[in-house]
């Protein structure tokens, strides 16, 4: 068995090389065939960053690195009591003013009372002085005619004054309770507008308050714990870092005679060198309408060197899903457009079932 062995291992080598060779010919061929055409790049996703809206100190993180998380799921906690002490205030500040307007509305009837007994007065002392006018005018001709005394013409004179004293004071006060009516009518606006400004205090507050727990956007998986708690973070401090794993694409490059032909929406296969035997279905989601120098991280020289039109390939967020767990960022690989939609993909990128 042990003299076997040498042979096994040396068999199962050819065996994977020969594999090896084998693929990279068919790519050699497909490569010059004009119905397809291939560009290196690396699986990336939509990364989210779980940040803090206030400055504040974090009282809690409730997820780890690797987490597999929801949508509305709470994240993180940041701490509440400056904000718990402020909304107190707040709520008492309008609790003060609820009780002030409606003092004050009170003080309204009160004085809208005070306000028609000063006329009934009013209209009493202008009666009166009707009166006393008519009295004086009239002891005037019987003193002209010597039918009465200097004394009783004093007397109808000296009641006449008092009657237009007395309405004159009950005009004033006629005055006062109109005047009465608008403080207290001001009174009542001003704890109003104190209260509106409170509940705007309450609400933002509030809303604060809510914001201090951070939940998911969407579902994801955590990358980094970029802090950790008791770190006092400032205002959009982040937190967190969340990768949505069903918004994975790749990006890579081709060449203007290729990217000429590719559409929106056309087929893709990405080849990912952790799985080279399992080509990913995907498609065009993104043409680029300029060209550039390819970045650094493309894989071959040769490109780097030459104007490439940038390309997008996403993968369906349906498939994602379902092999959810298996979902890598990072990956190199190698994807392959299809420029003629009549074209059929040849047997090594044709789709095979992933075990989960």
């Amino acid at each position: 068995m042990k003299k076997r062995l040498p042979m096994i291992i040396l068999a199962v080598v050819v065996i994977g090389a020969g594999y090896y060779f084998y693929k990279q010919s068919q790519q050699s061929e497909l490569s010059n065939d004009p119905r397809f055409a291939s560009g290196n790049g690396r699986l990336e996703a939509t990364e989210v960053s779980i940040a803090s809206k206030l400055a504040g100190r974090i009282e809690k993180i409730m997820v780890d690195e690797g987490d597999f998380i929801t949508a509305g799921q709470q994240l993180a906690l940041m701490q509440t009591n400056v904000l718990r002490a402020q909304l107190a205030q707040a709520e008492a500040q309008r609790n003060q003013a609820e009780k002030n307007e409606l003092s004050s509305r009170a003080q309204i009837q009160v004085r809208y009372s005070e306000l028609e007994a000063a006329k009934a007065t009013v209209l009493q002392k202008e009666s009166k002085l009707d009166g006393a006018s008519k009295s004086y005018e009239r002891f005037k001709k019987l003193f002209k005619a010597d039918a009465t005394t200097q004394q009783k013409l004093e007397d109808a004179e000296t009641a006449y004054l008092a009657a237009k004293a007395d309405l004159l004071q009950a005009q004033a006060s006629v005055k006062e309770a109109e005047a009465a009516i608008e403080v207290a009518k001001a009174g009542a606006e001003a704890a109003k507008a104190t209260i509106q400004a409170a509940a705007a205090d309450i609400a933002r507050i509030q809303a604060d308050i809510d914001d201090s727990l951070l939940v998911a956007p969407r579902e994801g998986r955590i990358q980094y714990r970029i802090a950790q708690p008791g770190e006092v973070l400032s205002a959009g401090g982040r937190v967190l870092n969340l990768v949505d794993l069903t918004d994975v694409y790749m990006t890579f490059f081709l060449p203007e005679e290729a990217a000429g032909k590719v559409r929106i929406g056309s087929e893709v296969r990405l080849l990912l060198d952790a799985i080279p035997g399992y080509p990913v279905p995907a498609k065009v989601s993104y043409v680029a309408s300029v060209a550039q120098f390819t970045p650094k991280t493309v894989e071959t020289r040769s490109e780097r060197e030459k104007l490439m039109f940038r390309v997008k390939a996403r993968i369906a967020p349906e498939l994602l899903k379902k092999y959810i767990t298996l979902v890598k960022t990072g990956i190199p690989g190698v994807a392959w457009v299809k420029l003629d939609g009549d074209a059929e993909w040849p047997a090594f990128l044709q789709i095979k079932k992933l075990a989960k």
